[in-house]
């Protein structure tokens, strides 16, 4: 019998890529949107395991509205930090591994070099404070079988996104002012959910130690960088991106200005961190286009 893997969030951006990615492997994928199941709901948790027996879960389930988060935290914390506590204590008792996605808004977003996976935390928003909690749940419930993948920048065809956005954008407005002062690393859904699946594997084979991982594309850009990119393969002239601070549109929730990870853990456990992140945007480009302008 094929392993069970479970997943939350399926109904959103990765979790929908994610059982994309399943649907290539030996394995058979239950997809679990928020409707079918309350993660921080212990009883609903509890049936869901007694139903499937997962040999793992990938929890793609979070709360990302980040502006949001600064005014209703409590609410935040439920999913992204109560969600993750219960979902580490089932899988504590089922004995199953649990692979958890995170952010890199976790960081101070100070930094001056990518963040290593053992770096000092140090949140600035309440978003940050309610992942950094499922994170810690993670890890204390699960030392031996809970994986944390810090991500950042995420764009796919299957929702809402920066690219998308951008691409709706330049068909309507003659110029852009883009942020030039944060600096990040696109990451492609797709990729990220072929490390997650990568990673459960070797999780279950025993050739990854458990912990904390980065899961974002190589190479580092701004918004504004990230964006002319975009007008590029639009076939639109890049000029049309204006640069602009972070100061002149201020939100309620703090940005970070250095969001670039390191992926040593990934190299380390025998898998390859993913690839530029203008590779794997060209690759993604057509799917989104075809998303936003159908």
């Amino acid at each position: 019998m094929s392993p069970v893997w479970l997943v939350t969030g399926a109904a959103g951006m990765l979790g929908q890529d994610l059982l994309a990615a399943l649907a290539h492997e030996d394995v058979t994928a239950v997809a679990a949107d928020r409707t079918a199941l309350d993660i921080a709901d212990p009883a609903r948790v509890r049936e869901t395991f007694a139903a499937h027996r997962p040999a793992v879960v990938v929890n793609c389930a979070a709360w990302t509205a980040v502006d949001d988060a600064e005014s209703q935290e409590d609410a935040a914390l439920r999913v992204n930090g109560t969600g993750p506590a219960v979902l580490a204590e089932a899988c504590r008792e089922h004995g199953t591994v649990l692979l958890h996605v995170s952010t890199d808004y976790v960081f101070a977003g100070d930094g001056v070099r990518p963040y290593g996976e053992d770096a000092p935390t140090g949140p600035r928003s309440a978003y940050g404070r309610t992942k950094l909690a499922g994170e810690r749940a993670v890890l204390e419930t699960l030392p031996d079988t809970g994986y944390v993948v810090r991500t950042a920048w995420l764009y796919g065809a299957g929702g809402g996104n920066f690219v998308r956005t951008m691409i709706r954008l330049e068909g309507v407005k003659e110029t852009l002012d883009v942020v030039d002062d944060q600096r990040g690393q696109p990451t492609w859904t797709a990729d990220l959910a072929g490390r997650l699946v990568r990673l459960g594997r070797a999780a279950l084979d025993g050739t990854a130690p458990a912990g904390v991982y980065h899961g974002t594309s190589g190479g580092e850009t701004t918004w504004f960088g990230f964006s002319r990119e975009i007008f590029r393969l639009l076939g639109a002239d890049p000029a049309r991106v204006r640069p602009t601070t972070s100061g002149a549109s201020v939100r309620p929730a703090p940005r970070p200005a250095f969001s670039v990870l390191a992926h040593d853990r990934f190299a380390a456990a025998g898998i390859e961190p993913i690839r530029d992140w203008r590779t794997a945007l060209g690759e993604a480009f057509p799917a989104l286009f075809a998303a936003e302008r159908p």
